[in-house]
């Protein structure tokens, strides 16, 4: 028997919760998130351009193909050996098992030495290909941040994210919002473990959790540092399914903040352009779901639900985490293909952020896997009348790439909101 899901419930309720401020909201923000900012060849936003930056795949292309010689041809038999899941993050990781376990041996052509230096020069390269500035105008970044310091707020908005780059630190500082991001200091800004377990900054401060690294982050003798500019790329690190590193500073106290927001009472965590393939951080959301049943994860995955098997996973496991996939959702568990109702007075407009088509010819589905349209229907939660706002569904997708749970409805009637 099929089951299915009414995405106009759903959404009333998200939309509703997002307009109070009440709650303690964080994003979980992966590599497809700037896919959805298209780009022309100067940097400027166009519909029909490429994106900002490559997803997993080209990443890895372009930066195994910017490398020569030798260590060229040990990226690329690395690449082989590893097979078809091989990606720039399984390949940085075996680059640096190599680093460590050779000595003066060689394998591919290159000794521990070797695969130090190409494990510099391969997070040099992605240094580069992830170092494209924000572009300018209203964009996906500059409405979440619109929409994150433009409501009173009894908790601060986290931002946790695997990228390297600098587009919501440069959102931030474009929109003149505080923010904080585990940093204190003028000259050469120093990481604070004891600030970000502590908190004390004030709601309007929103934190920014960088899990896997920054551009611009360094090593300053036993500190870390930022400020460093585009250039610095040493304290990227691809190679996070590699256990150790994340017990470092300042990563340990990263995944440490990620554990603690989602063991906060009436926590709710949406999350975009991420894969569910990074078994460290899945590993914290499988724990801290499981010890606090009040949080609530919302995975807006940009795949259909059949593409997206590593969350689809998790949320029949935990059904506080649920997924919202293109053709369908896993909600408390349950897995569902959509089926709107028949609209309220007044929600085909709000219907249309999102529920629509991607591209001219294609059937409706569900939009908030495109990190943009989550970010326009995030900023719109509040507005009353917002048909001026939202482009027509077969313009949707020519601007765009990648759950509420059921937990919703339960944060819904502690706070005694309803549905509009």
């Amino acid at each position: 028997m099929n089951t299915f899901h009414n995405p106009d419930r759903f959404m009333s309720d998200l939309r509703q919760i997002l307009s109070q401020g009440r709650k303690r909201f964080g994003l979980l923000v992966g590599a497809g998130a700037p896919m959805s900012l298209r780009v022309n060849s100067t940097g400027e936003l166009v519909s029909d351009g490429s994106p900002l930056m490559p997803g997993v795949e080209a990443l890895t292309a372009q930066s195994i193909d910017a490398l020569v010689g030798p260590q060229k041809n040990a990226a690329k038999a690395i690449q082989e050996e590893l097979g078809a899941t091989a990606n720039i993050e399984s390949i940085l990781t075996r680059v640096r098992l190599l680093q460590q376990a050779l000595g003066p041996a060689q394998v591919h052509g290159l000794d521990s030495e070797g695969y130090k230096s190409l494990g510099t020069e391969m997070c040099k390269k992605i240094g580069e290909v992830v170092a494209a500035p924000l572009p300018k105008g209203r964009n996906a970044y500059t409405e979440l941040v619109s929409w994150v310091s433009g409501t009173l707020r009894a908790h601060a908005v986290e931002i946790f994210t695997t990228n390297y780059d600098l587009l919501f630190e440069e959102a931030f500082e474009r929109a003149r919002a505080s923010y904080f991001d585990g940093f204190t200091g003028g000259n050469l800004p120093f990481f604070d473990p004891v600030s970000v377990a502590s908190d004390d900054l004030p709601p309007r401060w929103s934190r920014l959790w960088k899990l896997h690294g920054s551009l611009g982050w360094a090593l300053e003798g036993d500190s870390v540092v930022r400020g460093r500019g585009r250039a610095a790329s040493q304290l990227v690190y691809p190679d996070h399914l590699k256990y150790e590193l994340t017990q470092k500073q300042p990563y340990s106290a990263l995944f440490e903040r990620l554990r603690q927001f989602l063991l906060s009472p009436d926590s709710v965590l949406l999350v975009s352009g991420f894969s569910f393939r990074d078994a460290h951080i899945c590993a914290v959301l499988d724990e801290a779901l499981a010890m606090n049943a009040n949080a609530s994860v919302m995975a807006f995955q940009y795949m259909p639900l059949a593409s997206e098997e590593p969350a689809c996973k998790l949320a029949y496991e935990r059904p506080n985490l649920s997924v919202y996939a293109s053709d369908g959702a896993v909600i408390g568990g349950v897995q569902g293909t959509w089926r709107p109702g028949d609209p309220p007075k007044n929600w085909e407009s709000i219907r249309a952020t999102f529920w629509g088509r991607r591209q001219r010819g294609e059937q409706d589905e569900f939009l908030l896997g495109d990190f943009a349209l989550l970010t326009r229907f995030c900023a719109l939660a509040q507005a009353t009348d917002i048909s001026s706002h939202i482009a027509t569904p077969d313009l949707i997708g020519e601007a765009m790439e990648g759950g509420a749970p059921a937990a919703i409805a339960v944060a819904v009637a502690k706070t005694g909101e309803s549905n509009p």
